[in-house]
């Protein structure tokens, strides 16, 4: 072995992609010394594409106070290239689920404001191009929030000032954008997105999840109504018809409300990702690409972080090695490309124990071993 990549997303409450690579890194020196090990974190546009993106970039790291999506003060991290030019950020990090306790998760009373404030501290230090993340919200605003703290507002049949919340999608009568920050006419918007769905409907932002972020069924009809009503809205006042655009579902209507204000792309997360970090150029000549995640099934190789991955791979006929902690549809990861699907796992453990990060990292390090030691064994 002359050449192995590392490209795994992270085990999702158990270890992180820069943690996996190191562990597997190791693992491959210690059979392969002069192998040459390249590592790319992986991140399909959610939690973690700040990560992913700033370690494989000349970037620097800065904070700022913002707000939850309950409006409570907060402080982030993002990214700044080195020319001060470009900021590299996550919606996540300011309005993701993970910061909303369960008992208070409702998609009606989240808010997407803190996203827009850290836009607005990058602005306000001079950047004028943005790569953003937009997986894993808590909210289901459709970019209202996020719109708010950049100057837009948001008024209702007597033109008072609305809150900037999910639920409050359907009470807008007016908007005004007169007062938008006005370094945003000369700012570029690249938006890292892992779902195509539509802004509303059946398999729009609120049926599909909102759910999972806590409203109810009656308040999952109630957010889609109010997304419907805000659709027609931004085609009266903005001339852009968000509902026809595969992805403007994404983070709860955002990808859709980001286009009609924002010189915005909206993207393929980990397409975005893999092509920043020049992926398809560096896997040239390599022997084999480790990759994985916490769970591999029939989604894995369907337009998610690991999917990616494999179309590139089989373009330059690389051999993939996926591993994981649960494994499902192996036969079928097969067919999709994957050389191999491993569970990581050395027996049957709890859910608890196989969620600990140092035994993940301990399995990782001992499954990626076994298996070049198999490959020494028949002469590669």
């Amino acid at each position: 072995m002359k050449k192995i990549i590392l490209a795994f997303d992270s085990f999702k409450g158990s270890a992180n992609s820069l943690d996996i690579a190191k562990h597997a890194e190791r693992a491959i020196l210690n059979e392969y010394p002069r192998c040459e090990v390249m590592r790319f974190p992986i991140a399909d546009g959610g939690e973690g594409t700040t990560e992913a993106l700033c370690a494989g970039l000349d970037t620097t790291k800065v904070y700022c106070r913002v707000h939850d999506p309950l409006m409570n003060p907060i402080e982030v991290s993002y990214g700044i290239s080195r020319d001060g030019t470009t900021a590299i950020l996550e919606m996540a990090s300011a309005s993701g689920l993970p910061l909303v306790p369960v008992s208070l998760r409702n998609p009606m009373n989240t808010t997407t404001f803190g996203s827009g404030e850290v836009i607005l501290d990058a602005l306000n230090r001079g950047c004028r191009k943005f790569i953003m993340g937009i997986g894993g919200s808590a909210t289901n605003d459709a970019g209202i929030g996020m719109l708010s703290a950049l100057g837009v507002r948001f008024l209702d049949s007597d033109k008072q000032e609305l809150k900037p919340k999910g639920g409050n999608l359907i009470n807008i009568e007016y908007i005004d954008d007169s007062a938008m920050h006005p370094a945003l006419k000369e700012s570029s918007f690249t938006i890292a997105c892992d779902v195509n769905n539509p802004l509303f409907g059946s398999e729009g932002a609120a049926y599909i999840f909102a759910p999972q972020k806590g409203a109810t069924a009656d308040e999952v009809e109630a957010l889609d109504n109010g997304l419907r009503h805000y659709a027609k809205l931004i085609k009266a006042y903005k001339g852009v018809d968000i509902a026809s655009i595969a992805g403007a579902g994404a983070a709860g209507g955002m990808g859709g409300g980001l286009l009609a204000f924002l010189n915005a792309n909206l993207k393929s997360g980990i397409d975005t990702i893999l092509e920043i970090l020049n992926f398809k150029e560096s896997i040239h000549n390599a022997d084999l690409i480790f990759t994985g995640e916490g769970k591999l099934d029939v989604q894995t190789g369907m337009g998610k972080a690991l999917g990616g991955i494999l179309k590139i791979a089989n373009q330059q006929n690389v051999p993939v090695i996926a591993l994981g902690g649960c494994i499902e549809d192996a036969e079928k990861l097969n067919e999709m490309g994957f050389t191999a699907v491993l569970s990581i796992q050395p027996a049957p453990v709890s859910l608890e124990q196989a969620m600990q990060r140092q035994f993940t990292l301990k399995n990782i390090e001992t499954t990626i071993t076994q298996l070049l030691r198999v490959i020494k064994r028949f002469g590669k």
